[in-house]
């Protein structure tokens, strides 16, 4: 860091208009006084100047330390905006300068915070489209495959075997779009949630209704024992889409011949959905990842992309709940949706509930 000389620190501050007018206005009264302690008497007036002269002096002094001190800290700031190794401003003595220092000091690190936050979603965003190019490739990969055996297809039964093999891997192609369409909502929290009474029976219900066919063509059994009366505060839509992605999920482990059985426990603190199924479970290594996007067994043959159970994550918590997932000691996968009711209670509710 250069040193500047006299004449430049001199420059830089007459090019302060305030520090400008006040030099003008103290030479215009130093002059007057001068003048006038001449015309009194020759001492006097010598007196008067040698006084103006100590004083300028002591305040030019004054005001280049700190405008020294001001030229620090700015190429300081320049140091740490275009210097990645430079990690903070020198400390000064106590005073307006110190104060001045604390609060630039702060700004310098959330700065280098907010970078370093950027770098980390570009880095995300990369990975993001990286891995939403690969989960659009596999299907697409496929489909053109069944598309050249349906060409060359030469039987009606074949051709029509090739038609629906063909159709199920668009439908899963439109799920995985809408899916990742749904999460980049939630990404950009552009995504609304109402705040309604749901009722939670319904819900459950609703959710499993497009997968009906599909459980029965498996031989899946689907019990709901949930009472009719029990309700949450939240979003019946995204609630609908969580549901139906962790039945969805539990479906495509138990295959054929097995049961999922949703249930739910309700009291003072919250409402809890319990989903169960009969299926293989998971791997240790894998719950805890379960939810995270992306994410795939390798030992799970079950068919999906990593993306439905992310979704279920996102919109739980939005909705301020929790969820969870385990083997249950019987066998199988169980999921557990927590909300709390803590927040609904008034202050003194709050304390009884405490005080229990």
């Amino acid at each position: 860091m250069r040193k500047k000389t006299c004449a430049e620190m001199g420059n830089s501050m007459f090019r302060n208009k305030e520090f400008r007018k006040f030099t003008y206005l103290y030479l215009v009264l130093a002059v007057l006084f001068a003048v006038c302690g001449f015309a009194a008497d020759t001492r006097a007036g010598v007196l008067i100047v040698g006084i103006c002269a100590v004083l300028w002096t002591v305040f030019f002094i004054f005001t280049s330390l700190r405008y020294k001190n001001l030229v620090r800290i700015s190429d300081q700031i320049d140091l740490v905006l275009h210097n990645e190794n430079y990690t903070g401003l020198e400390q000064f003595e106590e005073g307006e300068l110190s104060i001045l220092h604390s609060e630039i000091n702060k700004m310098m690190l959330r700065i280098r915070e907010q970078n370093d936050s950027l770098k980390k979603d570009r880095t995300y965003l990369a990975d993001a489209l990286a891995d939403i190019a690969h989960q659009l490739r596999t299907p697409l990969t496929s489909l053109n495959l069944v598309l050249s055996f349906l060409a060359k297809a030469s039987g009606e039964e074949e051709r029509k075997a090739f038609a629906r093999e063909a159709e199920e891997l668009l439908v899963r192609m439109d799920w995985l779009i809408r899916s990742l369409l749904k999460i980049s909502r939630l990404d950009a929290g552009v995504a609304e949630f109402q705040n309604e009474t749901v009722e939670l029976k319904k819900t459950v219900q609703s959710a499993y209704r497009p997968l009906a066919i599909p459980m029965e063509l498996r031989n899946i059994d689907m019990r709901i024992s949930i009472p009719g009366d029990i309700t949450i505060q939240g979003d019946s839509g995204w609630l609908t889409e969580c549901f139906q992605n962790i039945l969805k999920n539990c479906m495509e482990s138990i295959e054929r011949n097995g049961l999922i059985h949703v249930s739910c426990e309700d009291n003072v603190l919250y409402t809890e959905v319990i989903i169960r199924d009969s299926g293989a479970g998971f791997h240790k290594e894998d719950i805890p990842h379960i939810f995270d996007r992306f994410y795939r067994s390798k030992n799970n043959q079950a068919a999906g992309y990593g993306i439905g159970l992310a979704l279920c994550k996102m919109i739980v918590i939005k909705q301020n709940g929790t969820i969870t997932a385990s083997n249950s000691k019987e066998g199988g996968a169980v999921f557990r949706i927590r909300f709390s009711k803590v927040t609904e209670l008034s202050p003194a509710s709050h304390r009884e509930v405490i005080s229990e």
